[in-house]
């Protein structure tokens, strides 16, 4: 639409080192392949990796796809963030619940689930593959999610 603004998305997980920053390269990456003005970013609700490049494994799995993590760091989410940002999407529940115990008062962003963009596939959460070790269907459920959050936009 013309004289739309720029959306402005974060992606959150727990330590910013796999699904948050892969969401963010796979929703930037379909996003300029359509030619969408997104100002996207990523962060975790833990601190325990700030400053650090996305998991090793993942960052294996998402290049076999085209998708570059390299430049990106983790980052913890700020209350800043809450007004910075339009929408914020979380990967689970429990990033979610945290985010709105975190919320401060007058924050303006929205709070989403990443499943919700995705009900057809049934997930109603994105798994972490930090634990489950299950690299490739972590982004198979992150690239579903990012085709249905643009779809929205």
């Amino acid at each position: 639409m013309p004289g739309r603004m720029t959306q402005r998305i974060l992606f959150v997980c727990l330590g910013n080192i796999c699904r948050s920053p892969s969401a963010e390269a796979v929703t930037r990456q379909m996003a300029e392949t359509r030619a969408m003005s997104l100002d996207l970013d990523s962060a975790g609700t833990g601190n325990w990796h700030v400053g650090k490049a996305p998991y090793g494994a993942m960052q294996t799995a998402a290049r076999s796809r085209g998708y570059d993590l390299s430049r990106l760091k983790a980052r913890q989410v700020s209350r800043g963030d809450f007004t910075r940002f339009d929408l914020i999407v979380a990967m689970d529940a429990e990033n979610l619940a945290d985010l709105k115990r975190l919320r401060p008062q007058g924050a303006t962003a929205r709070l989403a689930l990443f499943t919700d963009f995705a009900p057809q596939t049934g997930a109603d959460h994105v798994p972490d593959p930090y634990y489950t070790r299950d690299f490739d269907g972590a982004l198979d459920l992150i690239e579903h999610c990012a085709q249905g959050l643009l779809a929205q936009i």
